[in-house]
Order: C-alpha cells, then sequence, then structure tokens
C-alpha cells in the first residue's frame, strides 16, 4: 500500500501524510460494531466476514431483567433494557456492560409499569447508539439521552406528554430511536423528529395509530424520505417537515404492524404477521405503486434479511399456535424459493454475517446456515439458551449476544 501511494503521488510529502492516516483509520473504516437496531446499515447484515460455526464457546452470562429489547455494541460497550419483573412498583433499567466481560460500566433505572398485554413485559425498543451519546425509549414512553462513556443525562422527553395519547399503546413504546442527520426519530402515533442533540422538537407528523416497528429513511433523489409501517397502514413522511406524502392501508387483524420497511432503491417491502402476508411497492418520488402482494412471507416477530435479490424468513402464515416455516422468496417478483416446517425455530428471529445467517428459535435453538436460494443448507445446530428468545441476537467483534424475556443475557466467541 505504501508503495502504491509512493508510485501514484507526486507529492512525497503528503503522500507519507495520507499513508499514515489511512493507516490509523483503518481500523475505525473495518469497525464490526452493531450500534442501532438492525445493525450498522439498517439491514439485519453484519459486517462480520471471518467467524466460525463454533456454538460452545460461552464468554459470560448476566441477569438484564424482563423484555425484548435486543443489544446493541458500540466502542467496546453493550446496552440493551430490562424490567425488574414488578407489576407494582416496578422499575426498568438501562444497561450498559463492557462488551467483552459483561461487567457493569453504568446503568439508570427509573420507575416503569410492566405493560404485559399477551407476553412478559419489560422494554421491546432498542437503544440507538451515535456518537457519544445513546438513546433509549422505555415501555410507557420516557425518552432519554446519555453520554455514553459515564451515562451521565443528557435530556430526557416524556413522549406520552408530547404526544397527547390518552394511555400508553397496547404493546407499549416498541420502535427505536432512529438517527437520521441532526435528527432523532422517534414513534408515538405521530413520528416525532427531535434534535439529536438537544431534544427539541424539530417536527411533528399527522397522527395515526402507534407504530410498533422502527422507522427508516432511505434517498429518493435529492430528497430524503422515511418510511414507517403504522398499525393503519404503510407512511411515506418528508423529512424536512414529516409531510405525509403517501399512505398505504395495511392493518391486521390483531391492530399492530411490528416491522420496520425494507428498502432497496425505488423498492420498499413490507411483511406481517397473523395471516397478513407481504408486498412490494415501488415509489416514484409522488406515489406508491404495488408490484405484488401475496401470502409467501408474513414475518410475525422479527424481520426478513434481503441478501442479493432474495429474503429470508420466518412465515406465520402456518400453524398459527404450532410450528412455522422459514421460507425464501424473491425479492423482485415475491415468488416463493423454498419453505422448510421446523418445530425447533417456532417464532423465531435472524441474522447475516459474510455468507451464512444465524438463526435463533424462540426456546433458544440456534442454526447457522449457508444463504442459499436454491436450498436450506443447515452447518450447525445447538441449544444456546433456555427461555423464551424473541428477541433478535447480534453478532458483533466477533461475540454473538443472545438474550431470552427473563433477563438472561448470554454471550458467545464466535471469532
Amino acid at each position: 500500500l505504501r508503495t502504491y501511494f509512493l508510485s501514484n503521488c507526486p507529492d512525497q510529502k503528503m503522500t507519507k501524510y495520507l499513508y499514515f492516516f489511512y493507516i490509523i483509520l483503518l481500523p475505525f473504516l473495518h469497525s464490526a460494531d452493531w450500534p442501532k437496531w438492525l445493525g450498522p446499515n439498517s439491514d439485519g447484515v453484519s459486517t462480520e466476514s471471518d467467524w466460525g460455526n463454533d456454538l460452545d464457546n460461552l464468554q459470560w452470562k448476566t441477569k438484564v431483567g424482563v423484555g425484548f429489547s435486543s443489544m446493541v455494541v458500540a466502542d467496546g460497550r453493550i446496552f440493551t433494557m430490562g424490567h425488574d419483573g414488578k407489576k407494582r412498583g416496578g422499575n426498568e433499567t438501562v444497561y450498559c456492560l463492557d462488551a467483552k466481560t459483561g461487567k457493569p460500566i453504568w446503568t439508570d433505572s427509573y420507575p416503569a409499569p410492566m405493560v404485559d398485554y399477551l407476553h412478559e413485559g419489560g422494554p421491546c425498543a432498542t437503544p440507538t447508539v451515535d456518537g457519544k451519546l445513546v438513546y433509549a425509549i422505555s415501555k410507557h414512553g420516557k425518552l432519554c439521552a446519555y453520554q455514553a462513556g459515564t451515562g451521565k443525562k443528557v435530556w430526557t422527553k416524556d413522549m406520552m406528554v408530547l404526544s397527547g395519547l390518552k394511555k400508553v399503546p397496547e404493546w407499549g413504546f416498541a420502535a427505536s430511536p432512529y438517527v437520521l442527520d441532526n435528527l432523532l426519530l422517534i414513534e408515538a402515533g405521530a413520528t416525532f423528529a427531535l434534535d439529536k442533540i438537544s431534544g427539541k422538537v424539530i417536527w411533528k407528523s399527522q397522527d395515526y395509530r402507534p407504530a410498533y416497528g422502527s422507522p427508516i429513511s432511505f434517498k429518493s433523489g435529492k430528497d430524503i424520505h422515511i418510511a414507517v409501517l403504522k398499525t393503519d397502514g404503510l407512511v411515506i413522511l418528508d423529512a424536512r417537515d414529516g409531510k405525509t406524502l403517501a399512505f398505504e392501508k395495511w392493518e391486521t387483524s390483531y391492530r399492530t404492524n411490528a416491522s420496520t420497511p425494507i428498502i432497496r432503491g425505488d423498492k420498499i417491502f413490507i411483511s406481517t404477521g397473523y395471516r397478513r402476508g407481504c408486498a412490494l411497492f415501488q415509489w416514484n418520488s409522488k406515489s406508491l405503486k404495488k408490484i405484488y402482494e401475496n401470502k409467501n412471507l408474513s414475518t410475525h416477530m422479527n424481520h426478513a434479511i434481503l441478501v442479493d435479490d432474495y429474503l429470508y424468513g420466518f412465515d406465520g402464515n402456518v400453524h398459527m399456535s404450532g410450528p412455522k416455516d422459514f421460507a425464501c422468496i424473491q425479492f423482485s417478483t415475491g415468488k416463493e424459493q423454498w419453505r422448510v416446517t421446523d418445530r425447533g425455530l417456532q417464532i423465531g428471529s435472524l441474522l447475516v454475517a459474510g455468507d451464512r445467517m444465524i438463526m435463533l428459535g424462540q426456546r433458544g435453538e440456534c442454526t447457522i446456515a449457508k444463504i442459499n436460494p436454491k436450498k436450506f443448507e443447515v452447518l450447525n445446530r445447538e441449544q444456546i439458551i433456555g427461555g423464551k428468545t424473541w428477541t433478535m441476537p447480534i453478532l458483533a467483534n466477533g461475540l454473538f449476544y443472545v438474550r431470552n424475556a427473563r433477563g438472561d443475557l448470554f454471550c458467545l466467541d464466535l471469532s
């Protein structure tokens, strides 16, 4: 690399500086942190490529309270949330732990109701790390910005008060904070855009029934738009002012949509459980055009993941109270490529890293499989944790993190 710089740049002194800074920055450019919900690129894909299939190397385990909040990792720290389990007088806690050892760095606890409608309760939203700040929203709408290293509060907002909601949504505040440039997007019936440094409200969209899935941004020409799947349907917002640009009705029998749209170019894919199915839309800068809608993939608790032109995910259409299928469909056409029925996986979650995917079943059974649109190809399968595991696991810097609903957090070394 140094030889290349020296032979291709006439300014030898400048070349040495460029080479020096490149070497210094190289570790950061290839960081394998997982700083937000769905990972570094909001697509469920880890930047890890050099990792093994051995699921026996437990590094540490700890307790983080009842809940379904996933984990994020940044700068050697892991963040998540949990509840102490008390239905009266209970507390919710934001945890910051050492990512390699699991030892506490700081915590913040505050009074919070369980909000356990049809599940164990506890927080569902995942913290978001952005630079030196970390953002976390409780099940009942308490939003906090902390200094990531020390836990010192920078600002707080009560989203129940800001939104004017008369009661906490049925499944609480479950959408994770989403950073878009200088904005922090929060789902509270309406979508709110706050200044991420001060917490000041910049704009508010029109009101909808609450969304339980997180928003995502995308570029359309020179403009930035926001896609969010509300309980009412798919909404496209203008990132400048929160104005609704398009709406596509999409409802389920359980008054909930809980997934983030999957976007590639001008195509927007959505999928919901309870036999609702999936659909692909095309965005032409002014309106949505439906390309297809079918029931080949109906994701329940967790997202499908897009690799090349294929989506891999858990299908909740079959056997509503029994085994679930795992399926692969073509993103551009919606055609089914293959599916398997697996009693061990049930309502599972997954992530992709390199040419493999890691699938976590709802009873803690983990499967590593090849990314293959032609067949389901298992490489390893082991029971790695007990309890209910609806929460999406993560892979960061060679370490694999999983948690269950009762608050057991395990770290396995896959490096």
